[in-house]
């Protein structure tokens, strides 16, 4: 039993790759790639962080051989793919920690380590630390968003934990609550602060005061949705 699910778990792996591959190209620009960080975060949690970042790295180095992508598609990829199975393992099965991972390990970390390898292996000139970070982040919210929103309706359609154990994965079982989920959605306003803040001093020479103000105006959009989805989302008392 524990040999078939484990065969069960490498086939659908190699599924997760090739799909990876396909839709990549969907909505990607140098510097963001949406759809896999969709990739990255269902197989953060269906196969755990170490198949994650197997898969990842398997998707990159095929984009590179016969896409021509520059290595973004591996610094852009794995980091995320690990910490957001790192952080769903450690959280015990709290989606949006998932989502964090792959925000935080792709939008900062990833971002971060583009710029040595696109400038001193690439040949890339022009850029800064942080050059990277507002896209690589926007492309974590779009692609990290829709596999929130896909696993979350496996989760409460009850098939999540059938898949994980199908494949011989942890199952965490009542580990997300709506004020989690709440929580995440206003950690996400921090980091989309540091990206607005990030992207106007990098793209822009001579901020006004609206550009000067769009970073207040993304964290409080953040803040604001936390709430209303706290507001709409949370159980209803029973009335007496």
């Amino acid at each position: 039993m524990k040999k078939n699910k484990h065969v069960m778990k490498l086939v659908f792996l190699a599924m997760m790759v090739a799909l990876g591959v396909v839709i990549s190209p969907i909505l990607r620009v140098e510097g963001m790639c949406p759809m896999a960080h969709f990739i990255n975060v269902t197989c953060a949690v269906l196969l755990g962080p170490w198949y994650a970042f197997v898969c990842a790295l398997a998707i990159g180095i095929i984009r590179m051989a016969f896409m021509g992508i520059p290595p973004l598609a591996l610094t852009g990829a794995v980091f995320g793919a690990f910490l957001s199975g790192m952080l769903y393992r450690l959280s015990k099965g709290k989606l949006v920690c998932a989502f964090i991972g792959e925000v935080i390990g792709t939008g900062i970390i990833g971002a971060i380590v583009s710029y040595p390898v696109m400038t001193f292996l690439w040949g890339r000139t022009g850029l800064t630390w942080f050059f990277y970070v507002p896209s690589f982040i926007a492309g974590t919210l779009i692609g990290g968003s829709l596999a929130f929103l896909f696993l979350k309706h496996l989760q409460k359609a009850r098939l999540l934990s059938t898949f994980q154990d199908a494949l011989g994965s942890k199952v965490y079982e009542g580990s997300d609550t709506v004020a989690n989920d709440a929580l995440g959605i206003a950690f996400l306003g921090f980091i989309g602060y540091l990206a607005t803040l990030i992207a106007v001093r990098v793209f822009v020479s001579s901020p006004g005061p609206l550009a000067n103000s769009l970073k207040y105006i993304v964290l409080a959009a953040f803040v604001l949705g936390a709430a209303l989805y706290w507001l709409v989302k949370r159980p209803k008392t029973a009335k007496a």
